[in-house]
This record gives C-alpha cells, structure tokens and sequence, in this order.
C-alpha cells in the first residue's frame, strides 16, 4: 500500500504576513519564506531565555546542598553542585563560575548543550521528591554568563544573563573583582604538547596542560576554534556569540598557540607530530557523515544537518538564508531537532523528523523531542527511507517504507508513503575518518571504527593520547568529551614528569586558592 502525503499549506497567518511584507503571495514553488532579521533574532533569542537574576536566587534556594550530592556523580566532569549553587545563593556569582570552571572549563556551553535532564537533574534529589528538580543547567547558565560577561567588558555580570537593565546588587569595585582571571599557570615546563582538533575535548586539554605550566598548539582544520560548540550547536543555544566568548577566556591563560585552518593529513602528519612534539592529542571529532544507504539524486536541497547548522551558525545574517518550504529531517538525534526547529525558526511552512524506530528509541532525550513539538517540528516515528525524489534538478521528496518491530528485529512492512519536500537533510549519524591519522592507530570495531584508547586515553601509539568524539567508548556528549581533555591532559602531564623525574603537577582546581569551597563556607566579597 502507497500513500502520497502533499505539503500542508502555510497557516493563514504566515500567509498574510508574507502577503503583508511582499505585497504578493508566496508562489507555491518558492524556495522558502523568510521572516524579516529582527523577527528571526527574536526568535532565536527567546528559544531558551535565561533565568533573571531574582528567579536565580529562588532557584538556588531550592537546593538541599545535599552531602554526597547524587548531581555531582551524575556530572561526567564532577562539578560541585551544591557549591556552586549555594554560592549563587550567597550572591557570590565570580565563586559560583569558579566552583563551576575549575571542574568544567568549558562549563558555559555545557550549561548550554548538555542534556541535564538526564544527567545531573534527573540525580536530583528533588526529582525523586517533587518530580521537579532543582533546574541546575539554568543555574550553571546563570553563574557562567555572569562571570563572562565580566570577562568581555561588561561589568560584574550580576545580571548578564538577562543581557540588558539595571544591574542590581552592583557594589564599588565589582567590575575589577569579576573579571580577574581564574587560574594562574604553573611555571613553564618547557614541554610543547600538540593538540589536533579545537572542540571541547581539545580545548579541555589544552587548557589543562597550560595551567600545569606546558606549552600546547592547537592545530584545527576549521577557521575558527570550537568545533562543534562553533559549528554544530544550534544558533538558539549559542547564542551573542558565546562559543567564542569562552574560547577567548580559555586561551587567556597563556601558553596555547593556534594554528586555525590546517587539517591532519593535509598540511601537517601525526608522524611529524610526534617527532617535534613531547606528546600529542587527538581530538578530531566526526568527519565523516552516514550516508542514507539509499538512492540519493544529485539534486539541490539535499545536504547533511551538520551542513546546514554549520552554514547557520556562520550566517551574519540569517534573514538571507532559505532553510526550504518543505523541510524533512531523517534521524532521530541531537542534530535532527537542532536542524529541525531551526528551519521553521527560519521561516519553513513545515518541518517534519522521520525516524524508522519509536520515542523511546531516539537518541534524543524526550525533552528534547517534546521541545520540538512545541516548535511546530512534526515527528514520524516508524518510517525509513527508500528513495529521495527530484524534479529538474531540485530535491521534490522521500519515500518511506513502514517499519515495525518482529521478534525483535526491525522490518518493513510493506506499506509505503511519501512526503514531498523542498529540502531534505541526513541526520543519521557521523563516522570517524581513520585517514588523516593513519593506520597505525589501533579502532574499535565495536563503536564504528573509532580510536580504542584505555583509561587514561592513551591511544596504541606511544605518546599519542585521544578523546571526544573520535575515541571509542562514551555518549558522544559535550560534557563527556571535556572529561576526556581533562583526563588527557593529566594523564600527559604524569607521563612526561615521569620522563623528567618528577611528581605531576596539579590540577587547575588544586591550585592554590581555586579550589572551591566545601558546602557552607562562602563568601560574598571572594571565591
């Protein structure tokens, strides 16, 4: 059995305001149509706003500041919850980021991107007793925008997060207080270490190695460092520029080098690495992206999600770009409800997520699915795909097989449908390019090829260690890719002391201090 399933038609008020703005209708072939800048950036800007400096301060006072807080092991990076929370309380935000960065330097963005939902806040304690935990992702949002802003000129950040107003609780002397870095660096090894890739797992790296006193370059193939906090996050989670924003703090601690635009196994090898460096780190993320295993035309408006969130990211001015009428995502992660959304951020008549299994089977969290929905995105679960359709050239629609489960396999079960679209975008997953490193790594069958490391990421190759996305092993999470870093840059740092005769250096948390306070010692006037 065939069904054909046409475009649903703009609702009558994107319509008129089309008619309104134009002074035509939009013709039924148009590639797209596209709010005006300030409607877009309004858009984006209220896709997730953050807490306000008083709804902070309630929330805080939620937490119990439990003793072997659950939230905290749930953190692949450790954070001191309750610390950071209470010192949000005590109106202690310059201590909240610290308590904060010293665990997770890249603690803004995760605050941002990382599912908290099934992390730490689905450990909270508050989950268990009033099915509403305390809402920690906001909250660490709130201490990070603040220190920032700070960071970036904008005075104490009491209210940062609101990003306009009066400031309130503002105290003579607080600029200058806010904005003095964090960590000092050790004093220099000597030792330069090679970082391949500038995402969070490098960059978490390169971090650490700085503060313990070594000299790092990162080399990236992209010009700007970030990876995907730069150019895989949605625009409606990054938003004024905050991916780079904490790079530049990140990269203030001194010590790191960036070379931007050179990609291994084009203008530089690992074997060169490894013989002008004291050890090298590879975190060189996903390349390559999954293919439909279907026929797939060589039409306009068909791409990768990556792609096109990347051109998104880039974009000065959204307004410009068309994200398509008819917009169908396949896959069922991250990616596909960041593109997703997206596109009718955008200005999409529809966007539809087809995925061949069922809800609970997404890769997305159920938040994240429910957020979706509540953009106008349409999720079909149950379907996948057998051919992507074009006409004259351009993308005009998939066919999808039904799928169900039998005896525990997926099959199809013979009835078919199609959905017509404009723009169709893969998001089905991306896989390692064991190229550029060459063969000497030993992969990891078992997570597609990816670089097998041990416990302390070291790769089979001496001297090369490894982490994100490109090491075996792990949930492909933000978060845990900045453990890795952190893991990396301690285990090099013991390997090479070792070399020399000496003890390890400490971590930028350890030094003296940045450690954060234990649960009730704050203060208002410091960390």
């Amino acid at each position: 059995m065939t069904s054909t399933i046409p475009n649903t038609p703009a609702p009558p008020a994107t319509r008129t305001a089309h008619t309104a703005r134009t002074g035509h209708a939009p013709a039924a072939d148009a590639p797209g149509v596209r709010p005006p800048r300030a409607e877009i950036e309004r858009r984006i800007a209220q896709a997730h706003p953050p807490l306000t400096h008083a709804q902070a301060l309630v929330e805080a006072e939620r937490c119990y500041y439990c003793h072997d807080a659950p939230c905290v092991a749930a953190c692949p990076t450790g954070i001191d919850v309750p610390s950071f929370i209470a010192r949000i309380a005590q109106g202690n935000l310059r201590g909240a980021a610290a308590a904060i960065l010293s665990a997770n330097p890249l603690g803004g963005m995760c605050a941002r991107v990382c599912p908290t939902e099934v992390l730490c806040e689905d450990a909270c304690v508050r989950h268990a007793a009033e099915d509403k935990p305390v809402e920690i992702g906001l909250l660490q949002r709130h201490a990070t925008d603040a220190f920032f802003a700070a960071c970036e000129g904008e005075g104490d950040g009491t209210r940062a997060a609101e990003g306009k107003g009066k400031r309130e609780g503002k105290r003579e002397g607080d600029s200058e207080r806010h904005a003095r870095p964090l960590f000092t660096r050790a004093p220099r090894s000597g030792r330069r270490i090679a970082v391949v890739g500038g995402g969070p797992a490098g960059l978490a790296c390169a971090h650490g190695l700085a503060c313990r006193g070594h000299d790092v370059v990162i080399f990236d193939a992209r010009p700007k460092l970030g990876g995907l906090n730069e150019y895989g996050i949605a625009a409606y989670k990054a938003t004024d520029g905050f991916a780079q924003a904490e790079v530049r703090w990140l990269l203030a601690i001194g010590g790191i080098e960036v070379r931007c635009s050179q990609a291994l196994g084009r203008e530089f090898t690992l074997d060169g690495l490894r013989a002008d460096f004291d050890a090298v780190f590879l975190g060189l993320g996903l390349a390559g992206v999954n293919a439909l295993g279907v026929p797939e035309p060589q039409a306009t408006g068909l791409a990768a999600a990556v792609d096109f969130i990347a051109e998104l990211r880039q974009a000065e001015d959204l307004s410009r770009l068309s994200p398509g009428r008819h917009v169908v995502v396949i896959g069922g992660g991250m990616t596909a409800v960041d593109a997703a959304v997206q596109s009718k951020m955008l200005g999409a008549d529809t966007a539809t997520i087809v995925y061949r299994r069922g809800a609970e089977s997404m890769p997305a969290s159920r938040h994240e699915q429910a957020w979706a929905q509540t953009q106008g995105v349409l999720i079909r679960h149950w379907a996948a795909p057998l051919a992507v359709l074009a006409e004259a050239g351009r993308v005009s629609g998939v066919r999808f097989a039904v799928t169900a489960l039998h005896e525990g396999r997926l099959v199809e079960t013979g009835e078919t449908f199609t959905l017509a679209a404009d723009r169709v975008l893969r998001a089905i997953g991306q896989t390692y390019l064991a190229e550029p490193a060459g063969a000497a790594i030993a992969l990891d069958s078992g997570k597609g090829g990816c670089i097998a490391t041990d416990a302390e990421r070291r790769t089979s190759l001496a001297g090369v260690w490894a982490g994100g996305d490109c090491r075996a092993g792990g949930r492909d999470l933000t978060v845990e890719a900045v453990e890795d870093g952190k893991v990396a840059a301690r285990s090099i740092d013991a390997a090479l002391a070792a070399q020399a005769g000496r003890a390890g250096r400490a971590d930028p948390a350890d030094q003296a201090g940045q450690r954060p306070l234990p649960a009730g010692e704050f203060s208002k006037a410091g960390d």
